[in-house]
């Protein structure tokens, strides 16, 4: 009896298991294709399950695109730790740059995902990004001094590198040659010996607010629920 109720159970969490897997999976093309602000319904019609079945996973929008796209924010995290050890900071940018936008041709829909669910949302996610943001500045400074990034590199200018590169898989999803040749482009272009000639000023974009939504347009959430 206690082995048919064992495996019972293991019969159970495997299904769970699989359930949880499909949402994931449907949440991520769901995204991609209509934005983070689609219908929770049409996620749940995509995997295959109840819409009650999915709330109950995931009581919110927000709690939902975090568990989507968790695996790609913990790519970024290891990517910026890493490019903080390298001895060689402009290897450690250009590697962290390119992993960015990497993320963004595999997954369409995690740069909307990753201005609008994960700032903010709580005090632990508020601290991440403040440190995240820190760390960043910390990597372009040593860039700057070892003579490698140009002196007047400014944040806003990987947002604005980030925010084409998001442009370009939008309108050109599956051609990787030119992903490969726009980063490289850019990262050439944010090399000290590029720089010939002032630049206009800065963008006041910051990685906290890119106006994108997952297809590339500029639009405000509404609230989510």
């Amino acid at each position: 009896m206690e082995e048919s109720s064992r495996i019972a159970d293991q019969r159970l969490r495997a299904d769970a298991r699989r359930n949880l897997d499909r949402i994931l999976v449907a949440a991520r093309a769901v995204f991609a294709e209509h934005g983070i602000d689609a219908p929770m319904a049409t996620v749940a019609r995509r995997a295959g399950v109840g819409v009650a079945t999915l709330y109950r996973r995931f009581p919110t929008r927000d709690a939902l695109v975090r568990a989507a796209f968790a695996q790609q924010m913990e790519t970024c995290v290891r990517a910026l730790t890493e490019a903080l050890a390298d001895p060689d900071p402009w290897r450690g940018f250009q590697r962290l740059f390119e992993t960015i936008c990497e993320l963004q041709r595999q997954e369409q829909g995690f740069p909307a995902a990753f201005v609008a669910a994960f700032p903010d949302s709580t005090a632990e996610h508020t601290q991440a990004r403040e440190r995240a943001e820190r760390d960043l500045m910390t990597l372009v400074r040593r860039a700057q001094a070892a003579g490698a990034l140009r002196a007047d590199f400014h944040p806003s200018d990987l947002a604005v590198a980030v925010l084409s590169h998001c442009g370009l898989v939008t309108a050109l999803p599956h051609d990787a040659a030119a992903s490969r040749r726009l980063v490289a482009f850019l990262l050439q272009s944010f090399r000290a010996e590029a720089a010939h000639g002032a630049l206009p000023p800065p963008s006041a974009l910051s990685l906290r607010g890119f106006p994108i939504a997952a297809d590339g347009s500029r639009r405000q959430r509404p609230a989510r629920g």
